[in-house]
C-alpha cells in the first residue's frame, strides 16, 4: 500500500477522535503531559479493550496489507531446506522473520507514509479544537454581556464538576497573557475571563509555567474578591485533585495565608447573647468555602504525602497550625478585648469531630511532625483546646436547669437539616467538640501525653493528663443522657457520648490506660457517686441511673485489663468509704449487692432499674471471671445473690400469659420482654462464674448450671461473642465446664455434644457443600485434615477429663449393628466410637465414605483418650478396645489364611500399632518408647515391629532405671535413724523439711526406694500422731480377713492392678506373686474408703457406687513400699488423716463425709476447684506467656492438672520423679502440689508456645511425656512460690470442709 488517500485521512481523523473519547478519563486524570504520553504508550498493556478499538483495527489492517507479502516471502525463504531450525544458538523463526521484515524497504515506506498522514490528522484535529474553543468563548462572552449583574455564577470549590471537567493543553504564551490579565489593576471582567480560561487549562501546565510566581500572587489577591473567589477555588480544587504534593503544598500554604489575612483584615466578631452568625453573609460564606476546601485537602493529603519529602508535609502542617493559632495569643494577652471569630470556629463547624487531625495523627510519619510542631511552636493550640474543655466543664457545673445549655442540644437535634445561622453557644459547643476530639487523639499516643502538663488561664497548677480525664468524667456526670436512648454513643454529639468515646479509646490501650485511667484521682472520681450512695448520701447527679450506667461501663473496661484489675483488687489507697480507705473491688461488689436487693434509699424506684444493676454485675463479672478476682469477691456470696435474683425473675416470667399472635402489644408484653432480657442477663452473669475452676463449683452449687450451659450453647451455636470485653469466644468456658461431671452432663443435656458429633460427621463424611459433587474434595495430606482439626480439638477438650468420659460412656454399650445405612449419622460419643474407632466389621467399613481418613481420625482420638489411664480402663473394660485393634492387625496381613503372612504397613496399621503400644506399655519419658506415626526414608520404611497378640515386643520398653542402694551414710538416712525425743515432737517435721530440701537440691539420687519409703513412713506417722497436724479424724479401721477377701473389685480395678503390676515388674520393684498383695491392698482401701463416703442421691455416674477409676496413689505407694502390703496399708491409713491426702489421693476425698454433702454430691474434686484453680492463678502471675497460650488455644491448664494429678503423673514422669512428687507434697506441704504444676508449665513453656502456634497444644500435652523435668531442679523455684503464695493457697486448702462460704 503506497500513499493514503484523502478519504483515508478523513476516516483516520474520525477513528482517532473516537479513540480519544474512549480513553478520555485516563488522559484527563493524568497530572502532566508526560504522564498522558506514558498512558498512551502503554495503552495496550493497561487497556483490555485495546484491540477492540476501531482505530487499532484500522492500523492492523493497514499493516497487514502493506507487509503481508513481505512476511510470506521471508517465511518461505527461511524455512526452505530447514536452514533456520529452532535450536540452541539460533533465533526463532518468528524473530528472524520480524527482523528481516523491519529491515525491508516496504516497512520503511509504510512507516514514513503513516507518520506523514498522522501528522496531518493531528494538526487538523488541533486546529478544529482551537476554533471550537474560540467559538465557545465568544458565545459565552455574549451570554455574559446579555445578563446584568448575574454573570458571576457560583461554581464553588466543592462541586463535583470542578474535579472532573475536561481540558486541553495550553501554550506558555497563553499562560503569560492570562497572568497579566489577572493583575489586580485590570478590570474585573477581564480578570474573570482569564480565570475562566485558566480553569480550562491543565493545572500541571499552569503550575509549571514560568510565570507561575506572578500568577500565584494574582490568584491569592483574587481570593479576597467576592466575585472572583469561587473561580479561584475551582482552579485550586482542580490542582489539589490532579497535582503532586510538591505543587499542591505551595497552593495550600498560599490559600492558608490568604484565609489568615482575610480574618485579620475583616476582624469578625464572635456572637454574644442573642446574636448569631449567618453563614450566608458573603464574607463568611467565602471564608467557609475556602476553609472547606482546605479541610478536604487535609483529609486527603495523608494518603500520599508519605511518598514525598518530609519538608513538604511539614509546610502543610505548619501553615495549618499557623492559621488555627490566629488570635489565640492576642486573646490571652488582652482578656478584656472583644472576642473575635477565629478560623478554628469555622473549621469546627465543617469538621466537628476533627477528622483531619485524627488522620494526621494516625501514621507515625506525620504524627511525629504534628507533635513536634505543637510542642515547639504551636502550644497555644493545645492551650486553647484545653481551655475550651475546662470552660465547658465549668459552665456545665454552673447550670441549674436542664435547658440552660442549649448549644449541644441544638447542634444534636439539627440532624442533617441545612443550617445557616449559628448562635454563640452553638459555636462554642462545636469548638468544644473539636477540641475534645483533638485532645482525645493526643492522649492515645505516648509523645502526645508528654505535651502535658499544660498551663492555662485561671489555674495556678498546670493541667495534667489525669486532670483532663477527671474533667471529662465530670462532663459525663453533667450530661449523662445519651441521644435517643442510644447507649453506644458512637455517633452522638452528646457530651457524655464524646467523653465516653475518649475514655473507651484510652481503655483499649494498655499504656494509655495505665497513665490516664489507672490513677487514684480518676478512680476516686468514678467511684465518688457510688460511695455517696452506699453511705446513704445524696449524689449530685442530674440523672443517677444514666450516670451510674456510664460509670459502670468505664469501670468494666478498666477491670478488663490486668493492670486495672490489679488496681481494683490490691490498691487500698484508692477510695475513702466510711472514713476508711478500702479497695475499689469491695466498693463495687457491695454496691452491686445493694442494687440486687434494691436497698439503696438514696435512689428512687425508677432509678433502680435492671439495666443499672446489670451494668454493675458486668463490672463484677470482669473481676470474678479471673482466679484472683474470684478470690476477693467470694466472701460476698455474689453468686448466691445473682442466682436468687434469677430464680425470682424466672418464676415471675413464667406467670405471664403467653402472647397471642395478632394481639396488640401492650404494657404487659413489653414488661415480659424486659423481664426475659433481665433473666438472660442474670444467666449470662452466672455462666461467667464457670470461667475459673472454683467459680464452676460455685455455679454448680447455685443449681443453675444446666440452664446456664443451655444458654451458653444457644449463644455458641449463633457464634455470638461472650461479651464486649472478651477477646475470645466460649471455647475456654466450654473446656472448663467439660472438665467436671456435672458440667459435661449439662453440656450433653443442652444438645452441645450431639451438635459437636453431627458437625464432625458432616465435615468428616458428608461434606458441608453440594459443590463437592461437582468439584471433588482434595485428598487430605495430613492424618487429620485441616477441615476436621477444629472438631477434633473440640472433642479432645470435651473428653479430656476421665470424669467426662465416664459420664458420657459409662454403661453405654456400642451398637455393633449388622447393617448401617449411608444416611445413618452418629449423635453421641458411643455412636462415634462405634463408627470410627471400634471398626470391627465389614458393615462399619462399608458405611464410611472415607474409611481410611475417618478411621484414622478415630484412632487419633483414641490415642488421646488412652493417655488418660482412667479413661482407657473404662474403654477397655466396656468395649475391649485393645482386642478389637489386635484383631484388626491380625487381619491386616499379606496372607490371611496362613500364620506366616507379614503385616501390611499402611497408615491404619501404623496408627493401630502406636495406640496399642501407648495403651499397653507404662512408663515415663526415659522408660518407654512409642513407635512413630510416620514412615522413614530408605529400604526399611517402618523398622518398628508390629504385633497382633500380647505381650508387647520388648523393644518398646527401655532399660529399667538403675536405683542406687548405697545411701546408708546419707544425711537424711542418718536423720531418720535418729530416735525422736518426745520433747522434740513439734520440731521434728521442720528439721525433716530442712534435710529433705537440702538433699533434694544437692544429691536427689540419694533418695532411693528404701530411704524414700522410710521417709514417707516416718513423716506420715509423725504427722498423724500430732494433734496440730491432723486435719481429718484419724482412721479407725479394722477389717476382718474374710470380709476383705470376699470384697469384689470391678473390672476397671482389675485392669488397673494389671497395669500397676506390669509397671512394677519393669521397675524390678515387685515379686512375681505381688498380684495377691496388691489385690488385697485394693480391697482394704475400698472397704476403708466406703466407710468415709456419704450416701448420695446424685444421678451422676461418677457419684454412684465406687470411685470412678483406679486408685493410682495406692498403687504408687505399693510400688514405693516394694510390694509390702502391710506397710502400704499402714501408710495410707495414716495419710488419710492429713490435709495432703485430700489432694494427692483423689479416691480418698471422693464423695467424702469430711466435706459438706452438697460438695460431696457435686462430682467436682478438690484438685480441680482448689489445686487447679490456684495453678491458673499463679500461672497468670508467674508464667504469663503460658497462661496466654492456653487462652488462645481454648484449652485450660486446669484440665491438664486434673489429668496429671489424678493418675499421679504416670506415663508423664519417670518413676523417680513420681516418688519425688509424692514425698515433696507429704513433707513440704499440700500446697507444693500447686507449685509443682506451675513449675512443670514453666519447664514446658518453649514447647507450649510452639505448639500453640501450630494449634496442637492439647494433643501435645496429652500425648507427650514431660521431657527433662526434675523435681530437684525446680524445688528452689517452688520454695519461692511458697514464700509468696502459701498464705493464700494453703489457707484456702484448709477450707476444704466448707469451700463455698
Amino acid at each position: 500500500m503506497s500513499q493514503l488517500s484523502v478519504e483515508d485521512e478523513v476516516e483516520l481523523q474520525s477513528l482517532l477522535k473516537q479513540l480519544l473519547r474512549s480513553i478520555n478519563d485516563r488522559i484527563t486524570g493524568a497530572p502532566s503531559t508526560e504522564c498522558a504520553e506514558e498512558i498512551l504508550l502503554h495503552l495496550e498493556e493497561t487497556d483490555k479493550n485495546f484491540h477492540n478499538y476501531e482505530f487499532v483495527k484500522y492500523l492492523r489492517q493497514y499493516v497487514e496489507s502493506s507487509l503481508g507479502t513481505v512476511v510470506e516471502e521471508e517465511t518461505k525463504s527461511l524455512t526452505k531446506d530447514g536452514q533456520h531450525a529452532i535450536g540452541s544458538g539460533h533465533d526463532t523463526l518468528i524473530h528472524a522473520v520480524t527482523r528481516r521484515t523491519r529491515d525491508s524497504d516496504e516497512y520503511q515506506q509504510m512507516m514514513q507514509t503513516l507518520k506523514n498522514t498522522m501528522i496531518l490528522v493531528v494538526e487538523s484535529l488541533i486546529n478544529k479544537f482551537e476554533e471550537d474553543q474560540m467559538r465557545k468563548e465568544e458565545m459565552h462572552r455574549e451570554k455574559q454581556h446579555s445578563q446584568s449583574n448575574s454573570h458571576y455564577s457560583d461554581n464553588c470549590s466543592d462541586s463535583d464538576s470542578s474535579f472532573n471537567q475536561s481540558y486541553a493543553f495550553i501554550r506558555q504564551e497563553h499562560l503569560q497573557a492570562l497572568a497579566e490579565k489577572l493583575d489586580s489593576s485590570r478590570p474585573k471582567e477581564v480578570r474573570w475571563e482569564a480565570l475562566q480560561a485558566l480553569c480550562c487549562a491543565p493545572p500541571s501546565d499552569v503550575l509549571s509555567c514560568e510565570s507561575w510566581s506572578s500568577l500565584g500572587r494574582n490568584l491569592c489577591t483574587a481570593l479576597t474578591d467576592l466575585d472572583l473567589s469561587d473561580n479561584v477555588l475551582q482552579f485550586i480544587a482542580k490542582s489539589f485533585s490532579s497535582s503532586p504534593l510538591n505543587v499542591t503544598r505551595e497552593i495550600y500554604t498560599s490559600l492558608a495565608k490568604s484565609v489568615e489575612s482575610s480574618f485579620q483584615s475583616l476582624k469578625l466578631s464572635f456572637p454574644t447573647g442573642s446574636s448569631a452568625v449567618d453563614v450566608n453573609r458573603p464574607e463568611i460564606s467565602r471564608l467557609l468555602k475556602q476553609i472547606r476546601l482546605m479541610n478536604d485537602f487535609q483529609k486527603e493529603v495523608t494518603t500520599f504525602w508519605i511518598r514525598h519529602p518530609e519538608k513538604y508535609m511539614e509546610e502543610v502542617i505548619e501553615s495549618t497550625f499557623s492559621l488555627l493559632s490566629l488570635h489565640h495569643e492576642h486573646a490571652s494577652a488582652s482578656p478584656g478585648t472583644e472576642k473575635a471569630l477565629e478560623p478554628i470556629h469555622l473549621l469546627a463547624l465543617l469538621d466537628i469531630k476533627a477528622t483531619w487531625f485524627k488522620k494526621w495523627m494516625h501514621g507515625y510519619y506525620s504524627r511525629t511532625v504534628v507533635i513536634r510542631l505543637l510542642e515547639r511552636k504551636y502550644k497555644s493550640l493545645m492551650v486553647a483546646a484545653l481551655q475550651q474543655c475546662i470552660h465547658y466543664g465549668e459552665s456545665c457545673e454552673s447550670f441549674t436547669d436542664e435547658t440552660a445549655d442549649t448549644g449541644s442540644a441544638e447542634l444534636q437535634n439539627s440532624g442533617s437539616a441545612q443550617r445557616s445561622v449559628y448562635t454563640g453557644k452553638e459555636l462554642e459547643y462545636a469548638f468544644f467538640v473539636h477540641s475534645l476530639c483533638v485532645l482525645g487523639k493526643l492522649l492515645i499516643y505516648a509523645n502526645g501525653r508528654k505535651l502535658f502538663p499544660i498551663k492555662v488561664r485561671k489555674r495556678k497548677v498546670p493541667v495534667s493528663v489525669t486532670d483532663l480525664v477527671v474533667i471529662l468524667i465530670n462532663i459525663m456526670y453533667q450530661h449523662p443522657e445519651p441521644l435517643h436512648s442510644d447507649t453506644s454513643h458512637t455517633d452522638s454529639l452528646s457530651p457524655s457520648g464524646l467523653a465516653m468515646e475518649v475514655l473507651w479509646k484510652l481503655c483499649e490501650r494498655t499504656e494509655c490506660a495505665a497513665e490516664c485511667l489507672h490513677q487514684t484521682p480518676v478512680i476516686e472520681t468514678l467511684l465518688a457517686p457510688v460511695i455517696a450512695l452506699l453511705t446513704e448520701q445524696q449524689a449530685k447527679l442530674k440523672s443517677p441511673a444514666a450516670t451510674l450506667t456510664l460509670i459502670a461501663d468505664v469501670l468494666a473496661r478498666i477491670a478488663n485489663t490486668d493492670r486495672g484489675l490489679s488496681l481494683f483488687l490490691y490498691e487500698k489507697n484508692l477510695v475513702v468509704a466510711l472514713s476508711e480507705r478500702t479497695f475499689a473491688a469491695h466498693v463495687i461488689v457491695q454496691f452491686t449487692l445493694r442494687l440486687l436487693d434494691k436497698e439503696l434509699s438514696s435512689l428512687s424506684e425508677s432509678d433502680l432499674s435492671d439495666t443499672l444493676c446489670g451494668a454493675f454485675i458486668f463490672v463484677c463479672r470482669q473481676i470474678y471471671n479471673t482466679c484472683e478476682g474470684l478470690q476477693v469477691l467470694r466472701p460476698y456470696g455474689l453468686h448466691k445473690a445473682v442466682a436468687a435474683a434469677w430464680k425470682k425473675t424466672s418464676s415471675q416470667s413464667e406467670r405471664f400469659p403467653t402472647p397471642v399472635p395478632g394481639a396488640a402489644a401492650g404494657k404487659s408484653t413489653q414488661e415480659l420482654q424486659n423481664m426475659l432480657i433481665w433473666e438472660e442477663t442474670l444467666l449470662d452473669s452466672l455462666l461467667n462464674f464457670a470461667a475459673t475452676p472454683k467459680g464452676l463449683l460455685l455455679l454448680q452449687q447455685t443449681g443453675a448450671i444446666n440452664e446456664c450451659v443451655s444458654y451458653m450453647f444457644s449463644r455458641f451455636t449463633r457464634k455470638l461473642q461472650v461479651s464486649r470485653c472478651e477477646k475470645f469466644g466460649y471455647g475456654v468456658m466450654v473446656t472448663q465446664v467439660a472438665a467436671t461431671a456435672p458440667g459435661v452432663v449439662a453440656l450433653h443435656s443442652s444438645g452441645f455434644v450431639q451438635a459437636l458429633v453431627v458437625e464432625l460427621w458432616y465435615v468428616l463424611e458428608c461434606g458441608s457443600e453440594d459443590v463437592r459433587v461437582v468439584r471433588p474434595r482434595p485428598t487430605p495430606m495430613d492424618p487429620i485434615d485441616r477441615s476436621c482439626l477444629k472438631s477434633f480439638l473440640s472433642l479432645v477438650n470435651l473428653l479430656s477429663s476421665s470424669q467426662s468420659v465416664w459420664e458420657l460412656l459409662g454403661r453405654q454399650p456400642l451398637a455393633n449393628k449388622s447393617e448401617y445405612t449411608l444416611r445413618e449419622m452418629p449423635t453421641s460419643i458411643p455412636d462415634l466410637i462405634d463408627r470410627l474407632i471400634a471398626v470391627n466389621s465389614d458393615a462399619k467399613i462399608n458405611s464410611l465414605f472415607h474409611y481410611e481418613q475417618s478411621h484414622t481420625f478415630g484412632l487419633r482420638l483414641l490415642s488421646v483418650l488412652c493417655c488418660n489411664l482412667d479413661s482407657f480402663l473404662l474403654l477397655e473394660s466396656q468395649y475391649n478396645i485393645c482386642s478389637i485393634l489386635l484383631q484388626n492387625q491380625r487381619e491386616n496381613v499379606t496372607e490371611l489364611d496362613t500364620n506366616e503372612g507379614e503385616f501390611i504397613i499402611d497408615g491404619l496399621s501404623v496408627e493401630r500399632n502406636h495406640v496399642l503400644v501407648r495403651a499397653s506399655v507404662v512408663g515415663g519419658p526415659s522408660e518407654r518408647t512409642l513407635p512413630p506415626r510416620a514412615l522413614q526414608e530408605g529400604e526399611d520404611p517402618y523398622p518398628w515391629p508390629m504385633f497382633s497378640s500380647d505381650p508387647v515386643p520388648q523393644c518398646y520398653t527401655l532399660d529399667s532405671p538403675k536405683i542406687h542402694h548405697n545411701s546408708q551414710d546419707s544425711e537424711i538416712s542418718a536423720f531418720l535413724a535418729t530416735p525422736k525425743e518426745p520433747t522434740d515432737q513439734e520440731d521434728w517435721m521442720d528439721i525433716c523439711r530442712r534435710h529433705y530440701y537440702r538433699v533434694m537440691t544437692s544429691k536427689p539420687n540419694i533418695l532411693n526406694k528404701n530411704v524414700l519409703a522410710d521417709l514417707l513412713e516416718k513423716a506420715v506417722a509423725h504427722l498423724s500422731n500430732s494433734s496440730t497436724e491432723c486435719f481429718f479424724s484419724p482412721a479407725q479401721y479394722k477389717a476382718e480377713g474374710k470380709s476383705v477377701k470376699s470384697a469384689a473389685l470391678s473390672s476397671v480395678e482389675h485392669l488397673g492392678i494389671n497395669t500397676c503390676l506390669r509397671y512394677g515388674s519393669f521397675l524390678k520393684l515387685l515379686k512375681e506373686d505381688a498380684v495377691n498383695d496388691l489385690t488385697l491392698l485394693m480391697k482394704h482401701i475400698k472397704i476403708f474408703l466406703s466407710t468415709q463416703r456419704v450416701k448420695t442421691a446424685s444421678e451422676l455416674i461418677t457419684q454412684q457406687d465406687v470411685y470412678p477409676g483406679h486408685d493410682w496413689l495406692a498403687s504408687t505407694v505399693f510400688l514405693i513400699m516394694a510390694g509390702d502390703m502391710e506397710r502400704s496399708l499402714s501408710l495410707l491409713l495414716n495419710l488419710s488423716s492429713q490435709l495432703t491426702s485430700a489432694f494427692i489421693w483423689p479416691a480418698r476425698i471422693h464423695a467424702s463425709v469430711h466435706v459438706p454433702v452438697e460438695i460431696a454430691e457435686s462430682g467436682i474434686p478438690p484438685i480441680y476447684w482448689c489445686t487447679a484453680h490456684y495453678v491458673e492463678m499463679l500461672l497468670k502471675a508467674e508464667v504469663p506467656l503460658v497462661h496466654s497460650a492456653f487462652r488462645i488455644s481454648g484449652f485450660t491448664p486446669s484440665q491438664m492438672c486434673l489429668h496429671w494429678l489424678t493418675q499421679c503423673f504416670w506415663n508423664y514422669l519417670d518413676w523417680t520423679e513420681i516418688c519425688h512428687y509424692i514425698s515433696t507434697c507429704v513433707v513440704m506441704g499440700p500446697d507444693y502440689q500447686v507449685y509443682m504444676c506451675v513449675a512443670i508449665f514453666k519447664h514446658l513453656q518453649p514447647d507450649i508456645l510452639q505448639q500453640t502456634q501450630s494449634q496442637e497444644l492439647q494433643v501435645f500435652l496429652k500425648e507427650e511425656p514431660i521431657q527433662g523435668f526434675k523435681v530437684s531442679n525446680y524445688l528452689e523455684f517452688m520454695e519461692g512460690l511458697e514464700h509468696r503464695y502459701r498464705s493464700i493457697v494453703l489457707s484456702d486448702m484448709k477450707t476444704i470442709c466448707n469451700p463455698v462460704e
